[in-house]
């Protein structure tokens, strides 16, 4: 099997300029997963004393259920802590486990995903594959989005035939979704099976307990599931549309393998937290930590890779190509 085209960073940057990237700071990666539950806490107070805030708040948590995903995929590669042990504690239990995925079964499919990337054995290649589609077609992805219908297929209907004797796998969840129907939106997604449903339901029993102390029980179901059935899934599809569709010649050039998206602060907040916008370069080097990500674009410009790079000026311009098929 053909892997994904790879170029060293000797062959881009100097030793010194290049040793910044090689550096983990072991106390950011703990430090983006309490601002994360921090963001998360603060939007449920809001939306508790002022119930008319509510639908931000949505979007805000919704956003930051994303975010724990990211850190999930952050752990993935060893990068919230230096400690092994630390970073997938933090990875699993923290970011993976709250939204139903696992950590153990994340990490080896999406490292596949990077080894493979946009080739024909890339475990993703199915989400972005039916990119462009019509504008009519993303509207109906959309909405099953927002609707919670997407949230029904991943979180009920996947695990149940994910633990069923005729299909104990995801994957063949996966390979039995039509092309641009509302298959799972990230490799994240994925790994929603019948054995990470269990830690999901105990992590999420805790958090209901902690909302029915606090004498809001109301809240769990407001400002934690409502988010996670409807702005959550469409900012992970609006993620995964970003990162690899509709990109000439992915599969050829390591420079093309992804799309980087330039988000301004309110994209930032409300559809891509933590620099996972940054995906070109993340696939360029993959064991960039996150937060160094935003040095290595500038750098990579200053050096005058950034026009092989696939580039997008903000997220609508980006929903425009993806849907730039005629009906």
């Amino acid at each position: 099997m053909p892997a994904a085209p790879r170029i060293a960073a000797s062959s881009l940057f100097t030793p010194d300029e290049w040793a910044p990237f090689q550096t983990r700071f072991g106390w950011i990666g703990p430090m983006l997963v309490v601002h994360c539950w921090a963001v998360i806490a603060l939007a449920v107070v809001a939306g508790v004393l002022i119930p008319w805030l509510i639908p931000l708040c949505v979007m805000v948590i919704g956003t930051r259920q994303l975010g724990l995903a990211i850190l999930m995929h952050e752990a993935a590669h060893g990068g919230l802590s230096r400690n092994q042990r630390l970073n997938d504690f933090l990875g699993h239990w923290l970011c993976a486990v709250p939204i139903g995925a696992s950590l153990a079964a994340y990490r080896p499919y999406h490292l596949s995903h990077h080894r493979f990337a946009q080739q024909p054995e890339d475990p993703d290649l199915i989400l972005s594959a039916p990119f462009p589609v019509s504008p009519a077609s993303l509207r109906r992805k959309m909405i099953r989005d927002l609707t919670g219908q997407t949230f029904f297929k991943q979180r009920v209907l996947l695990p149940l035939r994910s633990s069923s004797p005729k299909g104990d796998s995801a994957g063949e969840m996966r390979s039995s979704s039509p092309k641009g129907g509302s298959a799972p939106q990230h490799d994240y997604d994925s790994i929603v099976t019948g054995r990470s449903v269990l830690p999901f339901l105990a992590v999420n029993a805790i958090l209901l307990a902690g909302f029915v102390a606090a004498g809001a029980w109301w809240a769990f179901f407001a400002l934690w599931l409502l988010p996670m059935a409807t702005w959550f899934p469409l900012v992970t599809r609006l993620r995964n549309i970003a990162e690899h569709a509709c990109v000439d010649g992915s599969a050829d050039d390591a420079f093309r393998a992804a799309r980087t998206t330039r988000a301004a602060w309110w994209e930032r907040a409300f559809i891509a937290p933590y620099w996972v916008n940054f995906h070109a370069e993340h696939h360029l080097f993959m064991w960039t930590a996150c937060y160094n990500l935003p040095k290595l674009h500038r750098l990579l410009a200053e050096k005058g890779y950034a026009d092989r790079m696939e580039i997008a000026p903000g997220y609508l311009s980006v929903l425009r190509e993806a849907s730039s098929k005629a009906t």
